[in-house]
């Protein structure tokens, strides 16, 4: 017996497949994006699938089709996050005052976020993985970012002045200025400046 439903055409097919590609696409946006602003003020461990489904507008299965677990969305959403922070960076090398206002702009925006990690990173191993990713990806745009400062050194003082560098401009200085004192985020670029001159000796 013949169908009456004609038969897809290649074009047809393709349309159909894109859209659901799309569509899928979109989901897991939406997932992203809810996980994302639980991550923004709540304890990892504090926040389940269910939560984010329902934020989301989906089902836990639907979550778990595009992204295996609760790991799998933290890995992600770290992903997203560093590429994201990658393209505010990018930056040509030796600007300092670029480099310091983009890096401060991104504590502004995820510091808080980031320190939970760090607080729940032992217990945690997906979370360690996030910030130990991090923290080599922080090292590497610190040596790009800084490379004519670096120039003519062994690779020693270069380990040695990246070491400064990396603390000068650590998460911990911005928690210490930002919450811990309550200073503006201008004056922890001008303080992070000045432990960067001092280790360059500019």
């Amino acid at each position: 017996m013949k169908s009456d439903t004609p038969p897809l055409t290649d074009h047809k097919r393709t349309y159909r497949l894109g859209a659901r590609a799309e569509a899928a696409a979109r989901t897991a946006d939406a997932i992203l994006d809810a996980f994302l602003e639980y991550l923004e003020r709540d304890w990892y461990d504090d926040i389940s699938l269910v939560r984010v489904a329902k934020a989301a507008g989906v089902t836990v299965p639907t979550i778990l089709r595009h992204f295996g677990s609760k790991e799998g969305l933290l890995e992600a959403v770290g992903k997203r996050f560093a590429g994201e922070v990658l393209k505010r960076r990018d930056l040509a090398p030796g600007d300092i005052d670029g480099s310091i206002a983009a890096l401060v702009a991104d504590y502004e925006t995820a510091g808080d976020m980031m320190m939970r990690f760090v607080a729940q990173e032992e217990r945690f191993p997906a979370l360690k993985t996030l910030t130990s990713m991090g923290r080599s990806e922080h090292r590497a745009w610190v040596r790009r970012s800084f490379a004519p400062y670096l120039e003519g050194l062994s690779e020693e003082q270069v380990e040695w002045r990246l070491d400064g560098l990396i603390m000068a401009l650590d998460l911990y200085v911005w928690q210490v200025l930002r919450r811990d004192r309550g200073r503006s985020a201008e004056e922890v670029c001008r303080f992070m400046r000045s432990l960067v001159d001092g280790i360059l000796g500019t």
